[in-house]
């Protein structure tokens, strides 16, 4: 069977994530220039829900306690940067997240924070779970802020204007 070793899958992984958290910044910036709506606010953390199917597989999962640190972890900490930085204006009758200056650099600052989390927490547990781990805390941080940007868009429109999901 193929083999492949700790170090070169360790390294394999932290690349990915970086690949991927770049990408997934550039993409967010760029969504800017687009007007929102509620279904562009709720689509991603339903879409990401279904990370969860890694849990099926024994050597993803970890401790019920773990998973909750992780996810509160996301919750309270990691999103409210993005909370604080996520305001909307409104233009020609359209709802747009307003351009922060800071959004870009929130974002960078995560990665490294959660780049460093992920090598430090690396050592002491498998690589599967550390990958979940750091799922349950990006899902609690995806799902916190796009649950705060529903209330706001939410009270930022007139009732009869939402457009029903």
């Amino acid at each position: 069977m193929f083999h492949i070793s700790t170090p070169l899958l360790q390294y394999g992984a932290t690349f990915g994530m970086i690949l991927i958290a770049i990408s997934a910044i550039f993409i967010r910036m760029k969504t800017g220039h687009r007007p929102i709506n509620a279904k562009k606010i709720i689509i991603p953390p339903l879409g990401m829900s279904t990370g969860f199917m890694m849990f099926v597989v024994p050597e993803v999962r970890v401790p019920w306690l773990w998973a909750l640190g992780a996810f509160l972890i996301g919750w309270f900490i990691f999103s409210y940067p993005l909370i604080r930085s996520t305001k909307f204006e409104l233009q020609e009758g359209l709802v747009f997240v307003q351009r922060s200056r800071t959004f870009f650099f929130i974002l960078i600052s995560l990665l490294i924070v959660r780049l460093l989390l992920h090598e430090f927490i690396q050592h002491y547990i498998t690589i599967p779970q550390t990958a979940g781990l750091f799922f349950i805390l990006a899902f609690g941080t995806l799902l916190h802020w796009r649950l705060r940007m529903y209330f706001q868009y939410r009270q930022f429109i007139p009732e009869e204007t939402e457009v029903r999901i």
